[in-house]
């Protein structure tokens, strides 16, 4: 019954998607400096010829178990401080947002970009979309290093992994500092659809994080309709803020919190949210605690403080460890698996790769497909007795380690033999 659930968890966001790859990754170009100007670049790259090229970019490997290849970028004449992290490329190159944040050290960064990467490859994976995982972040405050020159160098740092690495939006990046890593690499996603792209992909996160939260509703009160539920979004930036519109206009009662004191009081007078402190947040009495921030914010402090029966958002990772699933469990609270309500945003830049390009259409009808993928999960965990999140990772697992066979097996497969007469010259 279990593998029968799977399978159809599996199908729930297409099953006609199944093997399609996408894009292949091209040859590995590295980039030698050696006191003279040189950088090696592919045929199609978006590099225009005059454009200001820095022999300043130190990229250096970092030995990580379990991934495929961890780098850093630095680039002292701009500020870059940078870590692209590929975990697993075997369903596809591996595509993940660029974040930017103020860590407090490059081990925080590392600690960081390692399990956004994991989160990406299984994202990936449940949602069929064909592609790998991998995520890069930036360290420093954006208010403060933000220029063009940075996201030139990091653009070179992406075109220096041949492909291996898509970039996207995250975090204090927009599809304007994207505009300007396209000028240094093609592996970029998520440009403005006037160029062929698939647009911003935070409004499609927080339409499928909308849906899972109805789902969520539903399997908890009976009824999915989020009218006269009190909903707090822990984060209101691009996509909470507009997962807060959408529950507004629904009918739900909206408490936002976010360190941008100003974005809360613009929404308080635009959509009538009601702002609350950081540290009340997470506390509050609530009906759905929606986490749109950071991640790793779920853990042995956090979670009895939570006065909510269901855990719901858009920001990645929310476990400080994968044990802290069954807390939730013992709590009798139930979790969305963040890789699944979340994926919308990267469902919406896979559809870039779709034959004929991108259609709104289909990711849509992708996208809508969250919240019965989050009902299996939830029925294959009550029925095996364990948490949503482990019901999650044994699925993504399943898929990848599907894919690694399937590759195993196409590379040892041998040629069938010629018919006498066939392939000699005439």
């Amino acid at each position: 019954m279990q593998a029968r659930r799977q399978r159809r968890l599996a199908c729930g966001f297409s099953a006609c998607d199944r093997g399609r790859a996408g894009p292949q990754p091209g040859p590995l170009l590295r980039v030698a400096f050696v006191g003279v100007v040189a950088i090696l670049l592919g045929p199609n790259s978006a590099v225009a010829p005059s454009e200001t090229v820095s022999t300043t970019l130190q990229i250096t490997d970092l030995p990580v178990a379990g991934y495929e290849r961890v780098v850093r970028g630095v680039d002292k004449s701009c500020g870059l401080h940078a870590i692209i992290a590929v975990h697993d490329t075997t369903l596809g190159p591996s595509l993940g947002g660029l974040r930017m944040w103020p860590y407090a050290s490059e081990e925080e960064a590392l600690f960081d970009v390692k399990r956004l990467s994991r989160g990406m490859t299984f994202k990936s994976a449940v949602a069929q979309t064909g592609l790998g995982g991998g995520k890069a972040v930036m360290i420093g405050d954006p208010k403060v290093i933000k220029s063009e020159a940075l996201y030139l160098a990091m653009g070179r740092f992406v075109d220096a992994l041949g492909g291996k690495y898509i970039t996207a939006e995250d975090v204090n990046t927009s599809v304007s500092d994207l505009e300007i890593i396209r000028r240094a690499t093609k592996h970029v996603t998520g440009l403005e659809k006037k160029d062929g792209g698939s647009g911003n992909p935070s409004p499609y996160t927080a339409y499928g994080v909308f849906l899972g939260i109805k789902a969520a509703l539903g399997w908890t009160f009976g009824n999915d309709s989020p009218k006269g539920k009190t909903i707090a979004i822990q984060g209101t930036g691009a996509v909470g803020s507009a997962l807060a519109k959408r529950l507004v206009e629904a009918g739900a009662k909206v408490y936002g919190a976010d360190k941008n004191t100003e974005r809360l009081k613009q929404l308080e007078q635009e959509i009538g949210l009601l702002p609350v402190s950081e540290a009340d947040i997470l506390k509050m009495k609530c009906d759905v605690f929606a986490p749109c921030a950071m991640g790793a914010i779920l853990h042995d402090e956090s979670i009895p403080t939570l006065n909510a029966p269901i855990v719901a958002g858009a920001a990645n990772n929310l476990l400080l460890e994968p044990r802290h699933g069954k807390a939730l469990v013992d709590r009798n609270i139930l979790y969305a698996p963040d890789y699944v309500i979340n994926a919308g945003g990267i469902i919406n830049v896979s559809v870039e790769f779709h034959p004929g390009g991108y259609d709104e259409k289909v990711s849509l009808t992708k996208i809508e497909r969250i919240p019965q993928a989050l009902k299996e999960l939830w029925t294959i965990a009550k029925e095996e007795r364990i948490p949503p999140s482990d019901a999650a990772d044994r699925l993504a697992e399943r898929i990848v380690a599907d894919g690694r066979g399937a590759k195993k097996e196409a590379a040892c497969a041998v040629p069938p033999r010629a018919k006498p007469g066939e392939g000699s010259g005439g």
